[in-house]
C-alpha cells in the first residue's frame, strides 16, 4: 500500500509489461529447446507465411503472415498440444492486483512522427550501431526481436525509423483496446501540465512533491 499518502506511478509504453506489473498474467509454459530449434529451422527454410497457413484458422486470423515471432510461438505451442491464446485474448486477467487508474498519453500524429525521427537520429549519434554489433554474437532470439535491432545492425536509419513508427501505431492500438483508460492529449502541452493532468485523473494532489 502507498505510504504517507503517496501515489505510486508506473510509466511504460508496452502494454504487456504494464499488465505484468498490474494484473495476474496467465502465461503459457516455456518450450523445450529441441522443439524451438525445429520450428525456428522451418521458419528459416520455409518462411513464416508457410507456418502461418498451417495454424488453426482462429489463431491465424489474429496474426499477420509475416509476424515471424508470434507465428513461431503459436506453432511451438500447437505442436506441444498446448492451447495458445487465440488472437492474444486471455493472455492476462482483467483483475488488477491493486486499485489502478489507467492513463494513456497521445499526441498529434505529425508531432509523434517528428519525435520518432529525432529519437532515431539521437540513437545513431550515441552509437547504437556499435552497441548492437557488439551484442549480436550473444543476442538471444528475444534480444534480437528488440525493435530496430536488425535495422541498427544493418546501419539502416530509414528502416529503423519505420520500425519505430510501426511500434508507435501498435501502442495506439493497445490504448484503444484497454478498458477504462483516461486519455490525455499532450499536443501543445508542456511536461508539467501533462503531469498535472495525470495526477488529477489519478485523484492525487497535482502540487505534491
Amino acid at each position: 500500500m502507498p505510504e504517507a499518502g503517496r501515489t505510486p506511478i508506473v510509466v511504460g509504453g508496452t502494454g504487456l509489461y504494464m499488465r505484468a506489473g498490474l494484473a495476474e498474467l496467465e502465461l503459457r509454459p516455456p518450450v523445450p529447446s529441441a522443439v524451438r530449434a525445429e520450428v525456428e529451422g522451418e521458419a528459416e527454410r520455409r518462411g513464416p507465411a508457410a507456418l502461418h497457413s498451417e495454424l488453426d484458422p482462429e489463431l491465424a486470423s489474429g496474426v499477420h503472415p509475416n509476424d515471424r515471432k508470434r507465428i513461431v510461438r503459436l506453432t511451438e505451442l500447437t505442436r506441444l498440444g498446448i492451447t495458445p491464446h487465440a488472437g492474444g485474448a486471455g493472455l492476462w486477467s482483467e483483475r488488477m492486483r491493486v486499485p489502478t487508474c489507467l492513463v494513456g498519453i497521445t499526441i498529434d500524429r505529425d508531432q509523434l512522427r517528428e519525435r520518432v525521427e529525432a529519437r532515431v537520429e539521437a540513437m545513431f549519434a550515441a552509437g547504437v550501431e556499435k552497441e548492437v554489433r557488439t551484442a549480436e554474437p550473444r543476442a538471444s532470439r528475444t534480444a534480437r526481436a528488440a525493435i530496430g535491432f536488425d535495422e541498427a545492425l544493418a546501419g539502416d536509419r530509414d528502416a529503423m525509423t519505420a520500425a519505430q513508427r510501426r511500434f508507435a501505431r501498435r501502442q495506439l492500438t493497445w490504448l484503444r483496446r484497454m478498458e477504462d483508460v483516461t486519455v490525455v492529449d499532450r499536443t501543445g502541452l508542456g511536461d508539467a501540465e501533462v503531469a498535472a493532468r495525470v495526477l488529477t485523473a489519478a485523484g492525487a494532489d497535482a502540487h505534491a512533491d
